[in-house]
Protein backbone atom coordinates (compact mmCIF):
# COMPACT_ATOMS: atom_id res chain seq x y z
CA UNK A 1 0.00 0.00 0.00
CA UNK A 2 1.31 3.35 -0.47
CA UNK A 3 1.26 6.21 2.09
CA UNK A 4 -1.40 8.22 0.46
CA UNK A 5 -3.75 8.12 -2.57
CA UNK A 6 -2.46 11.61 -3.32
CA UNK A 7 0.86 12.38 -5.17
CA UNK A 8 2.49 14.57 -2.36
CA UNK A 9 5.74 13.12 -2.42
CA UNK A 10 8.32 13.05 -4.68
CA UNK A 11 11.70 11.43 -4.68
CA UNK A 12 14.30 11.73 -7.82
CA UNK A 13 17.09 9.19 -7.57
CA UNK A 14 20.47 10.75 -9.54
CA UNK A 15 22.07 14.31 -9.94
CA UNK A 16 23.33 16.13 -12.87
CA UNK A 17 21.92 17.60 -14.60
CA UNK A 18 18.67 15.66 -15.91
CA UNK A 19 17.84 14.89 -11.63
CA UNK A 20 18.31 19.10 -10.78
CA UNK A 21 16.40 20.74 -13.49
CA UNK A 22 13.84 18.07 -13.07
CA UNK A 23 13.36 18.72 -9.62
CA UNK A 24 13.94 22.68 -10.28
CA UNK A 25 11.16 22.43 -12.39
CA UNK A 26 8.69 20.25 -10.17
CA UNK A 27 9.46 22.43 -7.38
CA UNK A 28 9.23 25.51 -8.29
CA UNK A 29 5.75 25.02 -10.18
CA UNK A 30 4.73 22.84 -7.14
CA UNK A 31 5.76 25.10 -4.33
CA UNK A 32 7.74 22.71 -3.05
CA UNK A 33 9.01 25.50 -0.83
CA UNK A 34 5.57 25.85 1.19
CA UNK A 35 3.79 23.20 3.37
CA UNK A 36 0.89 22.98 1.43
CA UNK A 37 2.95 22.17 -1.73
CA UNK A 38 4.63 19.15 -2.88
CA UNK A 39 7.72 17.46 -1.33
CA UNK A 40 10.11 17.18 -3.14
CA UNK A 41 13.62 15.12 -2.51
CA UNK A 42 16.64 13.86 -4.19
CA UNK A 43 18.79 11.36 -3.65
CA UNK A 44 22.51 10.43 -5.19
CA UNK A 45 25.12 8.32 -5.28
CA UNK A 46 28.51 10.34 -3.06
CA UNK A 47 30.40 8.55 -5.80
CA UNK A 48 28.97 8.56 -8.90
CA UNK A 49 29.83 11.78 -11.40
CA UNK A 50 27.67 12.86 -13.67
CA UNK A 51 28.40 12.15 -17.63
CA UNK A 52 28.58 15.86 -18.45
CA UNK A 53 28.13 15.57 -22.19
CA UNK A 54 25.37 17.91 -22.75
CA UNK A 55 27.32 21.56 -23.46
CA UNK A 56 24.96 22.18 -26.02
CA UNK A 57 21.33 23.24 -25.56
CA UNK A 58 17.89 24.90 -27.31
CA UNK A 59 16.38 27.96 -27.29
CA UNK A 60 13.86 26.70 -24.70
CA UNK A 61 16.54 26.75 -21.97
CA UNK A 62 15.72 30.48 -21.58
CA UNK A 63 12.06 30.16 -20.72
CA UNK A 64 13.17 26.73 -18.32
CA UNK A 65 15.82 28.87 -16.49
CA UNK A 66 13.19 31.29 -15.94
CA UNK A 67 10.40 28.94 -14.76
CA UNK A 68 12.93 28.22 -11.82
CA UNK A 69 13.57 31.53 -10.70
CA UNK A 70 17.19 31.62 -12.08
CA UNK A 71 18.36 35.04 -13.11
CA UNK A 72 20.13 35.20 -16.75
CA UNK A 73 23.40 37.01 -15.24
CA UNK A 74 23.66 34.12 -12.46
CA UNK A 75 23.52 31.69 -14.88
CA UNK A 76 26.16 33.24 -17.51
CA UNK A 77 28.60 33.58 -14.60
CA UNK A 78 28.10 30.63 -12.53
CA UNK A 79 27.67 28.11 -15.77
CA UNK A 80 30.66 29.46 -18.02
CA UNK A 81 27.93 29.89 -20.61
CA UNK A 82 27.95 31.57 -24.16
CA UNK A 83 25.51 32.01 -26.61
CA UNK A 84 24.60 29.91 -29.09
CA UNK A 85 22.80 30.99 -32.25
CA UNK A 86 22.53 27.28 -34.21
CA UNK A 87 24.88 24.98 -36.06
CA UNK A 88 27.26 25.49 -38.46
CA UNK A 89 28.00 22.09 -40.67
CA UNK A 90 31.05 21.86 -42.25
CA UNK A 91 32.16 18.89 -44.39
CA UNK A 92 28.89 17.12 -44.60
CA UNK A 93 27.68 17.49 -48.02
CA UNK A 94 30.93 16.72 -50.43
CA UNK A 95 33.75 16.80 -47.26
CA UNK A 96 35.51 19.63 -49.08
CA UNK A 97 37.11 22.75 -47.25
CA UNK A 98 34.28 25.26 -48.73
CA UNK A 99 31.52 22.78 -47.90
CA UNK A 100 29.28 24.37 -44.97
CA UNK A 101 26.00 25.65 -44.33
CA UNK A 102 23.69 27.01 -41.32
CA UNK A 103 21.17 25.72 -39.42
CA UNK A 104 20.14 28.85 -37.31
CA UNK A 105 17.49 29.71 -34.50
CA UNK A 106 15.93 32.21 -36.32
CA UNK A 107 12.38 31.49 -38.47
CA UNK A 108 13.06 32.17 -41.68
CA UNK A 109 11.37 35.71 -42.48
CA UNK A 110 7.70 36.28 -43.01
CA UNK A 111 7.63 32.49 -42.20
CA UNK A 112 3.89 32.21 -40.49
CA UNK A 113 2.54 33.81 -43.78
CA UNK A 114 5.03 32.40 -46.60
CA UNK A 115 6.33 29.44 -47.69
CA UNK A 116 9.74 30.85 -49.33
CA UNK A 117 11.60 28.32 -50.85
CA UNK A 118 9.92 28.37 -54.60
CA UNK A 119 10.66 32.02 -54.68
CA UNK A 120 13.97 31.69 -53.25
CA UNK A 121 14.45 29.20 -55.98
CA UNK A 122 13.91 31.47 -58.89
CA UNK A 123 16.02 34.02 -57.02
CA UNK A 124 18.94 31.60 -56.52
CA UNK A 125 18.85 31.49 -60.70
CA UNK A 126 19.38 34.97 -60.85
CA UNK A 127 21.74 34.76 -57.90
CA UNK A 128 23.15 32.38 -56.10
CA UNK A 129 22.71 32.88 -52.44
CA UNK A 130 22.45 30.04 -50.13
CA UNK A 131 18.97 29.20 -48.57
CA UNK A 132 19.23 30.31 -45.05
CA UNK A 133 21.26 33.79 -46.25
CA UNK A 134 18.59 34.80 -48.11
CA UNK A 135 15.64 34.01 -45.72
CA UNK A 136 17.66 34.62 -42.28
CA UNK A 137 20.47 36.98 -41.08
CA UNK A 138 21.60 34.51 -38.03
CA UNK A 139 24.80 32.91 -40.31
CA UNK A 140 25.48 36.54 -40.85
CA UNK A 141 25.86 37.15 -37.09
CA UNK A 142 27.76 33.75 -36.59
CA UNK A 143 30.16 34.07 -39.19
CA UNK A 144 31.46 37.30 -37.27
CA UNK A 145 30.98 35.81 -33.60
CA UNK A 146 28.96 38.36 -32.65
CA UNK A 147 25.89 38.02 -30.05
CA UNK A 148 22.37 37.38 -30.63
CA UNK A 149 22.10 40.96 -28.17
CA UNK A 150 23.20 43.75 -26.50
CA UNK A 151 24.17 44.13 -22.27
CA UNK A 152 21.33 46.54 -22.56
CA UNK A 153 18.86 43.76 -23.60
CA UNK A 154 16.67 42.59 -20.76
CA UNK A 155 17.75 39.29 -19.23
CA UNK A 156 16.36 36.11 -21.39
CA UNK A 157 14.85 38.81 -24.39
CA UNK A 158 16.43 38.59 -27.57
CA UNK A 159 17.50 40.31 -30.88
CA UNK A 160 18.34 37.58 -32.31
CA UNK A 161 16.76 33.74 -31.10
CA UNK A 162 19.04 32.16 -29.01
CA UNK A 163 20.28 29.00 -26.92
CA UNK A 164 23.42 28.40 -24.65
CA UNK A 165 27.23 26.61 -24.60
CA UNK A 166 27.71 25.61 -21.45
CA UNK A 167 30.13 23.64 -18.51
CA UNK A 168 27.82 20.65 -17.43
CA UNK A 169 29.54 20.11 -14.57
CA UNK A 170 29.30 23.68 -13.29
CA UNK A 171 25.39 23.57 -14.63
CA UNK A 172 24.59 20.80 -12.08
CA UNK A 173 26.41 22.38 -9.14
CA UNK A 174 24.56 25.77 -9.56
CA UNK A 175 20.61 23.80 -10.06
CA UNK A 176 21.66 22.20 -6.94
CA UNK A 177 22.13 24.86 -5.36
CA UNK A 178 19.50 26.66 -6.72
CA UNK A 179 17.12 23.99 -5.70
CA UNK A 180 18.50 23.50 -2.48
CA UNK A 181 18.70 27.08 -1.42
CA UNK A 182 15.85 28.96 -3.05
CA UNK A 183 13.09 25.79 -4.32
CA UNK A 184 12.97 24.18 -0.81
CA UNK A 185 14.20 20.79 -2.59
CA UNK A 186 15.56 18.02 -0.02
CA UNK A 187 19.12 16.38 -1.29
CA UNK A 188 20.62 13.47 0.38
CA UNK A 189 23.99 12.75 -0.44
CA UNK A 190 23.44 8.20 0.15
CA UNK A 191 23.44 4.77 -1.73
CA UNK A 192 20.57 3.42 -2.93
CA UNK A 193 21.25 -0.53 -2.10
CA UNK A 194 17.60 -1.90 -2.91
CA UNK A 195 14.54 -1.15 -4.52
CA UNK A 196 11.46 -2.36 -2.62
CA UNK A 197 8.18 -3.01 -4.23
CA UNK A 198 4.48 -2.30 -3.55
CA UNK A 199 1.64 -5.06 -4.03
CA UNK A 200 0.32 -3.52 -7.02
CA UNK A 201 3.33 -3.46 -8.75
CA UNK A 202 4.34 0.35 -7.88
CA UNK A 203 7.78 0.93 -6.01
CA UNK A 204 7.18 1.51 -2.36
CA UNK A 205 9.95 2.66 -1.58
CA UNK A 206 14.03 3.08 -1.50
CA UNK A 207 16.30 1.35 0.69
CA UNK A 208 19.40 3.82 1.36
CA UNK A 209 22.75 2.70 3.27
CA UNK A 210 22.52 5.45 5.38
CA UNK A 211 19.09 7.41 5.61
CA UNK A 212 16.92 4.26 5.98
CA UNK A 213 13.74 3.61 3.68
CA UNK A 214 12.45 6.60 1.32
CA UNK A 215 8.70 6.75 0.53
CA UNK A 216 7.48 8.23 -2.25
CA UNK A 217 4.42 8.27 -4.48
CA UNK A 218 6.32 9.09 -7.58
CA UNK A 219 9.64 8.36 -8.49
CA UNK A 220 11.96 9.58 -10.97
CA UNK A 221 14.87 7.23 -12.46
CA UNK A 222 17.69 9.93 -13.20
CA UNK A 223 20.46 7.51 -12.86
CA UNK A 224 21.98 8.00 -16.55
CA UNK A 225 23.00 5.03 -18.43
CA UNK A 226 22.50 2.73 -15.22
CA UNK A 227 18.62 3.13 -15.36
CA UNK A 228 18.86 1.96 -12.02
CA UNK A 229 14.54 2.04 -11.51
CA UNK A 230 13.02 1.65 -14.89
CA UNK A 231 15.62 -0.62 -16.71
CA UNK A 232 17.15 -2.78 -13.89
CA UNK A 233 14.09 -2.55 -11.22
CA UNK A 234 11.27 -2.85 -13.93
CA UNK A 235 13.63 -4.17 -16.35
CA UNK A 236 12.39 -2.08 -19.63
CA UNK A 237 13.72 -3.36 -22.23
CA UNK A 238 16.22 -0.91 -23.99
CA UNK A 239 15.18 -0.37 -28.23
CA UNK A 240 18.64 0.13 -29.48
CA UNK A 241 18.66 2.38 -33.22
CA UNK A 242 22.25 1.81 -33.83
CA UNK A 243 20.54 0.62 -37.39
CA UNK A 244 19.85 4.04 -38.05
CA UNK A 245 22.52 6.29 -36.01
CA UNK A 246 25.67 4.59 -36.12
CA UNK A 247 28.12 6.67 -34.01
CA UNK A 248 28.57 4.72 -30.73
CA UNK A 249 32.01 6.31 -29.06
CA UNK A 250 32.86 9.68 -28.62
CA UNK A 251 36.25 11.20 -27.52
CA UNK A 252 36.25 14.53 -25.97
CA UNK A 253 38.59 17.09 -24.78
CA UNK A 254 38.87 20.66 -23.36
CA UNK A 255 41.03 22.67 -25.89
CA UNK A 256 42.54 25.97 -24.96
CA UNK A 257 42.05 29.40 -26.62
CA UNK A 258 45.19 30.62 -28.17
CA UNK A 259 45.12 33.61 -26.08
CA UNK A 260 42.32 35.34 -23.86
CA UNK A 261 41.06 37.51 -26.58
CA UNK A 262 40.44 34.98 -28.90
CA UNK A 263 37.04 35.00 -30.11
CA UNK A 264 33.97 32.72 -28.84
CA UNK A 265 31.89 30.84 -31.56
CA UNK A 266 28.12 31.94 -31.63
CA UNK A 267 27.35 28.62 -32.79
CA UNK A 268 28.31 24.90 -32.59
CA UNK A 269 30.39 23.93 -35.18
CA UNK A 270 29.88 20.38 -36.70
CA UNK A 271 32.35 19.36 -38.97
CA UNK A 272 32.41 15.61 -40.72
CA UNK A 273 35.24 13.19 -40.82
CA UNK A 274 36.15 10.20 -42.28
CA UNK A 275 33.44 8.18 -39.88
CA UNK A 276 32.24 10.42 -37.80
CA UNK A 277 31.74 13.92 -37.15
CA UNK A 278 33.62 16.58 -34.41
CA UNK A 279 31.80 19.24 -32.04
CA UNK A 280 33.35 22.62 -31.63
CA UNK A 281 31.65 24.21 -28.81
CA UNK A 282 32.76 27.84 -27.30
CA UNK A 283 32.92 28.44 -23.93
CA UNK A 284 34.36 31.68 -21.93
CA UNK A 285 37.47 30.16 -21.22
CA UNK A 286 37.94 27.19 -23.33
CA UNK A 287 36.12 25.05 -26.11
CA UNK A 288 34.61 21.49 -25.38
CA UNK A 289 35.70 19.60 -28.71
CA UNK A 290 34.81 15.91 -29.61
CA UNK A 291 34.70 13.46 -32.18
CA UNK A 292 31.22 11.01 -32.63
CA UNK A 293 32.30 8.14 -34.58
CA UNK A 294 31.03 4.57 -35.35
CA UNK A 295 33.66 1.73 -34.01
CA UNK A 296 32.36 -0.27 -36.88
CA UNK A 297 34.10 1.73 -39.58
CA UNK A 298 37.09 2.66 -37.51
CA UNK A 299 39.36 2.59 -34.50
CA UNK A 300 39.80 4.17 -31.45
CA UNK A 301 43.10 5.47 -32.47
CA UNK A 302 42.30 6.47 -36.00
CA UNK A 303 39.43 8.56 -34.05
CA UNK A 304 41.85 9.96 -32.26
CA UNK A 305 43.75 11.17 -34.93
CA UNK A 306 41.37 12.58 -36.64
CA UNK A 307 40.73 14.41 -33.36
CA UNK A 308 44.10 15.67 -32.57
CA UNK A 309 44.76 16.45 -36.07
CA UNK A 310 41.69 18.60 -36.16
CA UNK A 311 42.33 20.06 -32.62
CA UNK A 312 46.06 21.27 -33.89
CA UNK A 313 45.04 23.32 -36.57
CA UNK A 314 43.90 25.49 -33.98
CA UNK A 315 46.56 25.47 -31.32
CA UNK A 316 49.30 23.90 -32.78
CA UNK A 317 51.60 21.29 -30.97
CA UNK A 318 49.63 21.53 -27.89
CA UNK A 319 47.23 19.28 -29.29
CA UNK A 320 49.19 16.24 -28.60
CA UNK A 321 48.83 16.63 -24.74
CA UNK A 322 45.42 17.13 -24.22
CA UNK A 323 43.89 14.69 -22.28
CA UNK A 324 40.88 12.56 -24.14
CA UNK A 325 38.11 10.99 -22.42
CA UNK A 326 35.73 7.84 -24.20
CA UNK A 327 32.32 7.98 -24.25
CA UNK A 328 30.40 4.90 -25.18
CA UNK A 329 26.88 5.27 -26.59
CA UNK A 330 24.45 3.10 -27.26
CA UNK A 331 22.12 5.54 -29.56
CA UNK A 332 19.08 4.31 -28.47
CA UNK A 333 15.70 4.77 -25.61
CA UNK A 334 13.40 2.27 -23.36
CA UNK A 335 10.37 0.83 -24.83
CA UNK A 336 8.45 2.83 -22.22
CA UNK A 337 9.49 5.92 -20.02
CA UNK A 338 7.19 6.30 -18.06
CA UNK A 339 5.94 2.60 -16.06
CA UNK A 340 3.64 2.14 -12.69
CA UNK A 341 5.02 5.10 -10.51
CA UNK A 342 8.46 5.36 -11.75
CA UNK A 343 9.56 7.89 -14.65
CA UNK A 344 12.67 7.87 -16.76
CA UNK A 345 14.38 10.99 -17.97
CA UNK A 346 17.75 11.91 -19.21
CA UNK A 347 19.95 9.43 -19.74
CA UNK A 348 18.53 6.50 -17.89
CA UNK A 349 15.29 7.28 -20.73
CA UNK A 350 17.75 7.09 -23.57
CA UNK A 351 20.82 8.31 -25.46
CA UNK A 352 21.49 9.32 -29.17
CA UNK A 353 24.67 11.78 -30.28
CA UNK A 354 24.59 14.99 -29.62
CA UNK A 355 24.15 16.41 -33.31
CA UNK A 356 21.31 18.54 -32.97
CA UNK A 357 22.05 19.32 -28.74
CA UNK A 358 18.66 16.95 -28.07
CA UNK A 359 20.16 15.49 -24.57
CA UNK A 360 19.16 18.64 -22.70
CA UNK A 361 16.15 19.64 -24.06
CA UNK A 362 14.40 15.41 -23.64
CA UNK A 363 15.03 16.68 -20.23
CA UNK A 364 13.38 20.04 -20.48
CA UNK A 365 10.37 18.21 -22.22
CA UNK A 366 10.07 15.77 -19.74
CA UNK A 367 10.28 17.60 -16.73
CA UNK A 368 8.02 20.05 -18.17
CA UNK A 369 5.21 17.86 -19.06
CA UNK A 370 5.79 15.79 -15.88
CA UNK A 371 5.00 18.68 -13.77
CA UNK A 372 2.38 20.44 -16.15
CA UNK A 373 0.42 16.91 -16.19
CA UNK A 374 1.78 16.06 -12.58
CA UNK A 375 -1.18 13.19 -11.43
CA UNK A 376 -3.01 14.84 -8.63
CA UNK A 377 -3.64 10.75 -7.18
CA UNK A 378 -2.29 7.46 -8.19
CA UNK A 379 -5.72 6.39 -9.66
CA UNK A 380 -4.86 9.28 -12.95
CA UNK A 381 -1.65 8.30 -12.95
CA UNK A 382 -1.52 5.54 -15.48
CA UNK A 383 -3.48 8.26 -18.07
CA UNK A 384 -0.97 10.30 -17.45
CA UNK A 385 1.72 7.65 -17.97
CA UNK A 386 0.37 6.45 -21.41
CA UNK A 387 0.17 10.06 -22.88
CA UNK A 388 3.51 10.88 -21.64
CA UNK A 389 4.77 7.66 -23.45
CA UNK A 390 2.83 8.67 -26.58
CA UNK A 391 3.98 12.02 -26.71
CA UNK A 392 7.98 10.99 -26.02
CA UNK A 393 7.81 8.22 -28.33
CA UNK A 394 6.37 10.40 -30.86
CA UNK A 395 9.43 13.24 -29.85
CA UNK A 396 12.03 10.52 -29.93
CA UNK A 397 11.14 9.15 -33.30
CA UNK A 398 11.51 12.75 -34.92
CA UNK A 399 14.63 13.31 -33.71
CA UNK A 400 15.77 10.32 -34.70
CA UNK A 401 14.05 11.00 -38.02
CA UNK A 402 15.78 14.54 -38.06
CA UNK A 403 19.29 13.50 -37.02
CA UNK A 404 19.41 10.88 -39.72
CA UNK A 405 18.06 13.42 -42.63
CA UNK A 406 21.72 15.34 -42.11
CA UNK A 407 23.78 11.65 -43.04
CA UNK A 408 21.30 10.62 -45.76
CA UNK A 409 21.95 14.06 -48.20
CA UNK A 410 25.41 13.45 -48.27
CA UNK A 411 27.36 13.68 -51.46
CA UNK A 412 30.20 12.09 -49.50
CA UNK A 413 31.28 8.45 -51.18
CA UNK A 414 35.22 8.34 -49.45
CA UNK A 415 34.28 6.48 -46.88
CA UNK A 416 31.99 3.15 -46.47
CA UNK A 417 30.74 4.94 -43.16
CA UNK A 418 29.15 7.89 -45.49
CA UNK A 419 27.74 5.41 -48.09
CA UNK A 420 26.50 2.90 -45.44
CA UNK A 421 24.55 6.01 -43.94
CA UNK A 422 23.00 6.30 -47.55
CA UNK A 423 21.56 2.78 -47.50
CA UNK A 424 17.77 3.05 -47.96
CA UNK A 425 17.87 0.40 -45.37
CA UNK A 426 18.77 2.35 -42.16
CA UNK A 427 16.83 5.11 -43.28
CA UNK A 428 13.28 5.26 -41.33
CA UNK A 429 10.06 4.72 -42.89
CA UNK A 430 8.55 8.30 -42.19
CA UNK A 431 11.53 10.07 -43.10
CA UNK A 432 11.72 8.42 -46.42
CA UNK A 433 8.00 9.36 -47.36
CA UNK A 434 9.02 12.77 -46.36
CA UNK A 435 11.99 13.15 -48.64
CA UNK A 436 10.00 11.44 -51.61
CA UNK A 437 7.48 13.98 -50.59
CA UNK A 438 9.40 16.81 -50.62
CA UNK A 439 10.98 16.56 -54.13
CA UNK A 440 8.03 17.57 -55.29
CA UNK A 441 7.14 19.90 -52.54
CA UNK A 442 9.26 21.83 -49.97
CA UNK A 443 8.41 21.52 -46.30
CA UNK A 444 5.77 23.33 -45.05
CA UNK A 445 3.87 23.66 -41.94
CA UNK A 446 1.03 20.88 -42.18
CA UNK A 447 3.56 18.38 -43.26
CA UNK A 448 3.80 17.34 -39.08
CA UNK A 449 1.04 16.79 -37.28
CA UNK A 450 1.83 17.97 -33.05
CA UNK A 451 1.53 21.81 -32.27
CA UNK A 452 4.89 20.93 -30.23
CA UNK A 453 6.64 19.78 -32.65
CA UNK A 454 10.67 19.61 -31.24
CA UNK A 455 11.77 20.65 -35.16
CA UNK A 456 9.53 22.87 -37.50
CA UNK A 457 9.34 22.63 -41.11
CA UNK A 458 11.50 25.70 -41.10
CA UNK A 459 14.48 23.44 -39.44
CA UNK A 460 13.62 20.72 -42.43
CA UNK A 461 14.23 23.57 -44.97
CA UNK A 462 17.92 24.87 -43.93
CA UNK A 463 19.17 21.43 -43.95
CA UNK A 464 17.97 20.25 -46.80
CA UNK A 465 18.43 22.92 -48.55
CA UNK A 466 21.62 23.81 -46.78
CA UNK A 467 23.15 20.24 -48.19
CA UNK A 468 21.61 20.72 -51.58
CA UNK A 469 18.58 18.95 -51.59
CA UNK A 470 16.75 19.31 -55.09
CA UNK A 471 12.77 19.96 -54.83
CA UNK A 472 11.08 20.35 -58.31
CA UNK A 473 9.44 23.93 -59.35
CA UNK A 474 6.11 23.23 -60.48
CA UNK A 475 4.47 25.63 -62.82
CA UNK A 476 1.81 26.70 -59.81
CA UNK A 477 0.03 29.83 -60.01
CA UNK A 478 2.01 32.74 -58.55
CA UNK A 479 -0.23 35.56 -57.42
CA UNK A 480 1.03 38.66 -57.55
CA UNK A 481 0.47 39.32 -53.69
CA UNK A 482 2.46 36.29 -52.84
CA UNK A 483 5.18 37.35 -55.25
CA UNK A 484 5.25 40.79 -53.74
CA UNK A 485 5.02 39.15 -49.92
CA UNK A 486 8.56 36.93 -51.16
CA UNK A 487 9.96 39.95 -52.48
CA UNK A 488 9.29 42.17 -49.56
CA UNK A 489 10.46 38.97 -47.04
CA UNK A 490 13.85 39.20 -49.09
CA UNK A 491 14.33 42.48 -49.05
CA UNK A 492 13.83 42.85 -44.98
CA UNK A 493 15.93 39.89 -44.34
CA UNK A 494 18.95 41.67 -46.27
CA UNK A 495 17.99 45.30 -44.28
CA UNK A 496 17.61 43.59 -40.89
CA UNK A 497 21.22 41.59 -41.33
CA UNK A 498 22.93 44.77 -42.58
CA UNK A 499 21.42 46.82 -39.70
CA UNK A 500 22.50 44.19 -36.77
CA UNK A 501 26.26 43.34 -38.56
CA UNK A 502 26.63 47.02 -37.94
CA UNK A 503 24.89 47.35 -34.22
CA UNK A 504 25.66 43.52 -32.22
CA UNK A 505 28.72 43.26 -29.89
CA UNK A 506 31.00 39.98 -30.30
CA UNK A 507 29.63 37.32 -28.29
CA UNK A 508 32.90 37.39 -26.26
CA UNK A 509 32.66 41.06 -25.69
CA UNK A 510 29.02 40.26 -24.33
CA UNK A 511 29.86 38.05 -21.83
CA UNK A 512 32.45 40.44 -20.61
CA UNK A 513 30.23 43.03 -20.39
CA UNK A 514 27.73 40.07 -18.43
CA UNK A 515 30.32 39.41 -16.16
CA UNK A 516 31.06 42.59 -15.31
CA UNK A 517 27.82 44.99 -15.02
CA UNK A 518 24.98 42.16 -15.49
CA UNK A 519 22.08 42.17 -17.53
CA UNK A 520 18.85 44.61 -17.11
CA UNK A 521 16.41 42.62 -15.19
CA UNK A 522 12.95 42.14 -17.11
Amino acid sequence: MLVSNDIRNIVIVGGGSAGWMTAGVIAAEHMANSKSGVKVTLVESPDVKPIGVGEGTWPTMRSTLKKMGIAETDFIRECDATFKQGAKFARWVTGDRDDAYYHPLVLPQGFDQINLVPFWQEESVKRPISFADAVCFQGHLCERGLAPKQNTTPEYAHVANYAYHLDAGKFSVFLQNHCIKKLGVTHILDHVTKVNGAENGDIRSLSTKLNGELQADLFIDCTGFNSLLLGKHYQIPFVSKKHILFNDAALAAHVPYESAESPIASHTISTGQSNGWIWDIGLPSRRGVGHVYSSAHTSDEKAEQELRDYIRASIGEKADQLDLRKISIEPGHRQIFWHQNCVAVGLSAGFLEPLEASALVLVELSAAMISEQMPASREVMDIVAKRFNDKFHYYWDRIIDFLKLHYVLTKRTDSQYWIDNCDPQSIPSELSDLLTLWRYQPPWQKDFTQVDEVFPSASYQYVLYGMGFETKRRPTRRTSENAELAHASFQKNAQITQKLLAGLPTNRELIKKIREFGLQKI
